[in-house]
């Protein structure tokens, strides 16, 4: 087992990189070891994450000498990653960045993956290796040299390596060399997604490799230069924003919830999914993001998709689904990848996701949230009002049932109270709208119906005898997601009950910092029964909930003790482990979204000023 996980980086010494299509997730050690091509739900070419013999890398780094110290920094305001190398021979940087693409079809455009080694101090010896491994290491491919580097064609993709390099074929499909250079030399690799039939792009010229770089440093700041938070952790939220805007599919708009899939929740364990799919979840959260701190084109462009799904709502079963894909694909069908070990040997590696046939009447909160939250900033359509009517004449008749739930239990249903608190949240949204713009509505009926979800949460949500409010219906199990009660404004921010829950919540599922969602072993059998690591969203609505409750300094205290545990560039997992370690898929723009929002509302508790409207 030692030897297993020694073949693999910590899940957080890796940065990413990308182009608004995809990215690539570039190790410490100077691996790309995940990236899809052409965008985030593609098939792999480089997946040596889940499977570090079989699943391709692209590596470039002098040889490991027991002197050598490494570190890794963003330059400021961009997602151009550099990579120091430090040893008494000498000192060299890699400079990693995906130039950013148009806002086109991601399959007919060349996405490329830029390289540059500089030696700054000493002479220093490189090896390179770049060994794709295509459609998650199922697909054969072959490969030629070429007088400008090399060609790797496999059925569905091709990819040309471009260097002045000599490169040399290895045993596994891939090529390899060894080079020296000296102070102040520096050399460029380019890889390219290519057409069937073409040639190796030519190397890069200094002027070529200067244009791209200044070009892409650029885009960066410039578009970092929108965001208007002036607060206390304004370089840690200026990060999230720019992992979120890294996560975006630029043709439509949709933001992945993560990257990657299948890394582990648990070390060895089977609680590894598919992240790679837009979540309606994340839509309020990531609208309340994204016009807070500015970036109003981004929102715009995602409320468009939102739009979209209410479009296709269509009759009979449940009208809305957990998650999308891309470009609003419905069908995200599970399998599971036997031939690939997993990170670390954390097997099922999986591909599409089974939550999106489940019933999750949470998502319609999350969406009636995140238009409430789009029409303050701008009008809706009355073609979507009249969708959003349809959504909540069917949730009308349904909100009583049970459901799978936020966390996508898949050990059958139950009559969650978070699921409930959306029904709510949906009314309630809707309500406001109508109030705002004047449009018809069925009010009187919409405020009945929140009414009596109201008062059945309060009634049958809540337990006298753990003074608290609980997971589901008949339960006596703690939840995380019920901090979202005060969040989202179902209750007071000084609600006895509210204040009695959060407190609860920090005795059973806080350790010291981190929170987790709920007890696996105690809580609704979610159809794994192992423990998981804690759940960076919900420390972070710990640490706003206590700001917002009359404890800032308590939730100021907790929030900078959160951001402690992301990684070496700003990054965060979806969970931490016990010893401060990523888990999960990565980077988690859930957890992100809720770092925005806990920096943007206790700033403001903290200077006393007043909610500026409900989130």
């Amino acid at each position: 087992m030692l030897e297993l996980q020694c073949k693999y980086l910590p899940i957080e010494d890796y940065a990413v990189i990308g182009d608004l299509h995809t990215v690539a997730l570039v190790g410490k050690n100077g691996s790309i070891d995940w990236c899809c091509l052409p965008r985030f739900d593609a098939p792999t070419v480089f997946g040596a994450l889940l499977d570090a013999e079989k699943g391709g890398f692209f590596r470039i780094s002098p040889p490991a000498t027991h002197d050598m110290r490494i570190f890794q920094m963003y330059m400021p305001d961009t997602n151009v990653l550099l990579t120091r190398f430090l040893c008494r021979d000498g000192i060299a940087e890699i400079t990693d960045f995906m130039p950013i693409k148009a806002d086109e079809d991601s399959h007919a455009l060349p996405h490329h993956i830029v390289r540059s080694v500089a030696v700054y101090r000493g002479d220093m010896e490189f090896e390179l290796t770049c060994r794709p491994a295509f459609n998650y290491a199922r697909d054969a491919h072959d490969m030629r040299l070429t007088e400008q580097g090399a060609l790797f064609h496999s059925r569905d993709l091709h990819l040309g390596l471009s260097t002045t390099l000599k490169l040399h074929p290895d045993n596994h499909g891939g090529v390899h060399t060894r080079f020296v250079l000296h102070k102040g030399e520096s050399i460029h690799v380019m890889l390219e997604s290519t057409t069937e039939g073409a040639d190796t792009p030519e190397p890069l010229s200094e002027e070529d490799y200067q244009e791209m770089y200044h070009t892409t440093m650029q885009f960066w700041t410039s578009w970092l230069k929108k965001c208007q938070y002036q607060g206390r952790w304004r370089e840690q939220v200026e990060r999230s924003a720019l992992v979120l805007k890294l996560l975006t599919y630029s043709p439509t708009g949709a933001i992945v919830a993560a990257p990657t899939t299948s890394l582990p929740e648990t070390l060895g364990g089977t609680r590894n999914w598919d992240y790679r799919y837009t979540w309606l979840r994340d839509a309020a959260f990531s609208l309340y993001s994204l016009l807070t701190l500015g970036f109003t084109q981004e929102a715009e462009q995602f409320m468009g998709w939102l739009d979209d799904r209410t479009h296709e709502l269509h009759s009979g079963g449940c009208l809305l689904q957990p998650m999308y894909g891309l470009d609003g694909q419905h069908d995200l069908v599970e399998e599971t990848l036997s031939h690939l070990e997993g990170y670390k040997g954390s097997a099922p590696v999986r591909i599409g996701n089974g939550a999106y046939t489940q019933t999750q009447l949470d998502v319609f909160g999350e969406l009636l949230d995140a238009i409430y939250i789009f029409n303050r900033y701008k009008a809706i359509s009355y073609d979507l009002w009249q969708h959003i009517q349809s959504a909540l004449h069917w949730l009308n008749d349904h909100w009583q049932e049970p459901d799978e739930g936020i966390w996508e239990v898949r050990g059958g249903k139950k009559p969650f109270v978070h699921s409930k608190l959306m029904s709510w949240v949906a009314f309630d949204r809707a309500q406001r709208i109508a109030r705002h713009r004047g449009l018809p509505s069925p009010y009187m009926a919409w405020q009945q119906t929140s009414t009596d979800i109201y008062q059945q949460i309060m009634e049958e949500g809540w337990s006298e005898k753990q003074q608290s409010f609980v997971q589901y219906y008949g339960s006596e199990a703690v939840d995380a997601s019920l901090l979202l009660m005060g969040l989202l404004k179902f209750t007071g921010a000084q609600e006895p009950r509210m204040l009695s829950t959060i407190r609860r919540i920090q005795r059973e599922l806080a350790k010291s910092v981190l929170v987790s969602r709920y007890d696996p072993l105690d809580a609704a059998n979610d159809g794994i029964g192992t423990y998981e690591g804690d759940f960076g969203a919900c420390s972070f609505w710990l640490a706003e909930s206590l700001a917002r409750s009359g404890c800032p300094q308590e939730g100021r205290l907790l929030l900078e003790k959160m951001l402690s545990f992301s990684n070496h560039v700003g990054l965060f997992a979806e969970e931490v482990g016990p010893v401060g370690e990523a888990l999960g898929n990565y980077p988690q723009a859930f957890t992100h979204l809720a770092l925005i929002t806990a920096c943007v509302n206790i700033d403001r508790a903290l200077d006393d000023k007043s909610d500026q409207g409900i989130p």
